[in-house]
């Protein structure tokens, strides 16, 4: 969909359209569970996350004003849920490297790897260890990571979703680089981290 079906659709919803926001699902369907993903650690959680967002949204749409995008507004709802969630149920991240979130994660490793069955085992314990490290972040410090560094949104837009200053997204990403060079400083060997 485009900005222009995309904003259709939107008005369409809140006038009562089911057929509109089923419309809207479906194209934001991924992008939820992804950011669900990343906050919740866990594939079963995102997609419980996914559907209470949806369900929240199509309860409130008739109140989305229009003063952000419909995806920031989405966004926070999304992140909001995915933080209640975790903060109610304390279940440890089961992340597979061939789920929906990090498929993509498992070709590269055995693109790198070219056939090195000991380097791809060594490259699936590093990625192993950096989701182990994303789930020791505060939730705060994760939620930003996952909008700023996996979803590609801009510090204002992130600055929208999560209801803070530019500054504070600034400092969490600041803060959450920081913190997981820590916790993976045994798996870089010398290499240097680029903190900026």
């Amino acid at each position: 969909m485009g900005p222009q079906e995309i904003k259709t659709a939107v008005e369409d919803a809140r006038q009562g359209d089911r057929e509109a926001f089923g419309k809207l699902v479906r194209h934001y369907q991924r992008r939820v569970f992804l950011c669900a993903m990343r906050v919740v650690l866990n594939e079963e959680d995102a997609n419980d996350v996914a559907q209470e967002a949806f369900v929240r949204a199509y309860r409130a749409i008739d109140r989305f004003d229009g003063r952000s995008e419909f995806f920031t507004w989405l966004y926070r709802i999304v992140v909001n849920v995915a933080l209640n969630h975790r903060r109610a149920n304390k279940r440890k991240p089961t992340v597979s490297l061939d789920s929906g979130a990090s498929g993509v994660l498992s070709a590269a490793l055995k693109q790198q790897a070219a056939g090195n069955t000991q380097r791809e085992a060594e490259l699936r314990q590093a990625v192993g260890d950096v989701r182990h490290a994303l789930g020791e972040l505060p939730d705060s410090l994760r939620a930003t990571v996952a909008l700023v560094i996996f979803d590609g949104l801009s510090y204002a837009e992130t600055a929208k979703v999560l209801e803070v200053s530019q500054g504070t997204v600034a400092w969490r990403v600041h803060e959450a680089r920081k913190r997981l060079r820590q916790i993976l400083e045994k798996h870089l060997d010398g290499v240097e981290v680029d903190d900026r």
